[in-house]
């Protein structure tokens, strides 16, 4: 399975017509949040490979050309506190920031985050004993901390992250939110048995 990864920002080579020639081989879209609605509509509509996504700390209510006011991108399926799987593969999904103002809909504090992470637990623990794993894929905005997160409270990565990872234990983490301006920066870290991506703006995962 080809999976295209998207976060934070609009490519233009996927905003396209060539999306298509580029990428009209891959089998599933996953978006890490903050990105357009129009942006993972169009994306849906080019390719014939279903679209996941959370939502990032940005992601508010937007406005179609037509007038019309939506929260969600149609066509596209959200993984948002739920565990869900696509044709074999196990993906789990948890957006959104760590709390910094009041105004955010999707930001949350640790505890927060803890008690949404409670909520799968069920679900994880019967992928455990139905299939043997609990998870292949964790999709967030938001990285782990002290994994390719920042000090700033806007951009600190959620602590409760790394204890899912460690009880889930999935083949991949993938986030976006923290924007990688300089080659350097690290991107792909290996925490137990889970390759966590940061995949600002766009990365392809093999499965």
């Amino acid at each position: 399975m080809k999976i295209l990864a998207l976060s934070d920002r609009v490519v233009d080579m996927v905003y396209s017509p060539r999306v298509m020639e580029q990428y009209g081989d891959v089998d599933l879209v996953i978006g890490c949040g903050d990105l357009p609605y129009y942006y993972l509509e169009y994306v849906a509509t080019m390719l014939s490979a279903r679209v996941l996504y959370v939502y990032g700390n940005h992601d508010e209510t937007q406005y179609k050309s037509d007038g019309r006011i939506v929260t969600a991108p149609d066509g596209c399926t959200s993984l948002e506190d739920r565990v869900l799987d696509v044709d074999g593969l196990l993906l789990a999904g948890l957006g959104g920031s760590m709390r910094y103002n009041r105004q955010g809909s999707h930001q949350y504090t640790e505890e927060q985050m803890r008690a949404r992470i409670a909520g799968l637990t069920p679900a994880l623990v019967a992928q455990r004993i139905t299939k043997g794993r609990a998870l292949d894929i964790l999709v967030t905005h938001s990285p782990p901390l002290g994994i390719h997160d920042a000090a700033d409270l806007p951009h600190r990565g959620f602590k409760s992250l790394l204890t899912l990872v460690r009880y889930a234990r999935p083949r991949f983490m993938l986030h976006g939110h923290t924007h990688l301006y300089r080659s350097n920066t690290p991107s792909e870290t290996k925490y137990l048995d889970t390759t966590i991506l940061n995949v600002y703006p766009l990365r392809i995962i093999e499965w």
